[in-house]
């Protein structure tokens, strides 16, 4: 899920990540705006707010909306940077630093959070969108754009964009890829909405620790891949030994 990459990434793969980091998003995504009563996701809406303060020349506020972006950008750069120089000394790790930096963020949230929600807001606003960039790169970098996670504006635009080209004539390998993509925009699209309402029924009872449910989530995905690449490594180096044994 983390650490396969290139030819030995399949589709398997990219639904499990899908799974997994569109549910974060969606617990992210309400709890966020319940706690902050902004978007924490995605800068969309925060660009057109931006502009529209700049018209109304309230440039204090438009500041908090451009600050809002920068975070979400930088949080998508630092990503970015982050893997191409783990990459360099061990490949094995280069995305699983990027999402132990996202999970400690979140539980950062969560325990302090409580302390800054009332004078301090935006600080929370923009460590969730710091963070959901950071997602949002790692998981276009390693799925190699196929999935993304953090927002369903394109997910909803590629979506439509498939589901018309069923209605063409199609080989029976061009309706079989379309059919696996479509059905990993539906998982991605899924796991976005029951996120979400996980994040909103419990935010009324943890409130701000309900940020540990997708920061947990993130750990033991990592353990989950790092258990299953060890097994399939052992499995592999015994079958080699065998095969090495019967010549």
């Amino acid at each position: 899920m983390f650490t396969h990459q290139g030819k030995t990434r399949t589709i398997n793969h990219n639904k499990k990540i899908a799974a997994l980091l569109s549910f974060v998003a969606g617990v992210v995504n309400i709890a966020g705006f319940l706690s902050v009563q902004q978007l924490t996701t995605n800068v969309t809406g925060h660009f057109a707010y931006f502009i529209d303060e700049v018209f109304k020349l309230n440039f204090a506020e438009s500041i908090n909306f451009f600050l809002y972006i920068l975070f979400f950008f930088l949080g998508s750069f630092v990503s970015s940077i982050l893997i191409e120089i783990i990459n360099r000394k061990n490949k094995r790790l280069v995305y699983i630093i990027p999402v132990i930096f996202e999970s400690i963020i979140l539980f950062t949230v969560a325990f302090v959070g409580h302390k800054f929600i009332y004078e301090y807001g935006n600080i929370i606003a923009l460590s969730l969108l710091f963070a959901m960039g950071l997602q949002n790169s790692l998981v276009t970098r390693i799925s190699d754009a196929v999935v993304r996670t953090t927002h369903l504006t394109g997910l909803f635009t590629d979506l439509g964009i498939e589901l018309s080209q069923l209605f063409f004539n199609k080989t029976v390998e061009q309706k079989n890829k379309l059919t696996t993509t479509i059905r990993l925009r539906l998982l991605i699209i899924f796991f976005f909405f029951f996120g979400g309402i996980v994040g909103g029924v419990l935010y009324t009872s943890l409130e701000m620790y309900v940020f540990t449910i997708p920061a947990t989530l993130l750990l033991i995905g990592l353990v989950y891949d790092g258990i299953r690449y060890r097994i399939l490594y052992w499995s592999r180096n015994w079958k080699s030994n065998v095969s090495s044994n019967d010549e």
